[in-house]
């Protein structure tokens, strides 16, 4: 228990030195980790020039078993396809959250049910559970007063946040039928309206800026 407690308080301290990083979740399972090349680096370049902060404009990637996500307080994760977590993976992103990293994973369309699956070995205990438009992510920097904006239609659903908490932190977002990463890429990637655009990037920097203040 002693050991466990020590290597938390390192994790802190880690994600406390690294104050303003984000990087890309890889994974197992054959999903398209990969998926929106541009969507972070434009994310970025928004947060830094909007709300104020310092973030490193070039996202890193890396593995979600790895040690290495301790030196990112926020992680982002996408996809289309099938996740697999190995127990170890599991473990270490579990240690992660609960140690104060937060992390971000949006449905590029299709991904509900595997990563909903997987979630359950990272929290047993725990569900996804809805966040009501009056939530703080949703009226931080820009304001969403009818919750998480549409960017994509996919399904014709509307679209959801959902989120887990430990000891009433919220820490990791599930945003679904919305694909904000899409949102978030180069224009001319998908062509979309500026006002969509910029709807989907207010709504990252929103996640972002949660995320570093909570």
């Amino acid at each position: 228990m002693k050991k466990a407690v020590l290597l938390l308080t390192f994790n802190l301290l880690l994600l406390t030195l690294s104050a303003q990083e984000i990087a890309l979740v890889k994974y197992k399972g054959g999903g398209d980790w990969y998926a929106n090349p541009t969507a972070l680096r434009n994310l970025i370049a928004f947060c830094n020039n909007n709300i104020g902060t310092k973030i490193n404009p070039k996202p890193q990637d890396v593995e979600v078993g790895s040690s290495d996500i301790f030196q990112f307080p926020f992680l982002h994760m996408t996809g289309h396809g099938n996740v697999f977590f190995s127990d170890n993976d599991a473990e270490n992103l579990r240690n992660y959250l609960i140690s104060g990293g937060f992390l971000h994973i949006d449905d590029n369309y299709g991904f509900q049910p595997y990563i909903s699956k997987e979630l359950k070995k990272v929290f047993p205990d725990k569900e996804l559970v809805e966040l009501p438009s009056t939530h703080a992510i949703f009226n931080t920097a820009f304001k969403f007063p009818n919750g998480l904006p549409k960017i994509h239609e996919h399904d014709g659903k509307r679209p959801q946040a959902f989120g887990i908490y430990f000891e009433d932190r919220l820490v990791l977002i599930f945003t679904f039928e919305s694909d904000l990463g899409d949102g978030w890429e180069d224009p001319e990637v998908h062509n979309d309206p500026v006002d969509v655009r910029e709807k989907a990037l207010k709504m990252g920097a929103n996640i972002v800026k949660y995320a570093f203040e909570n």
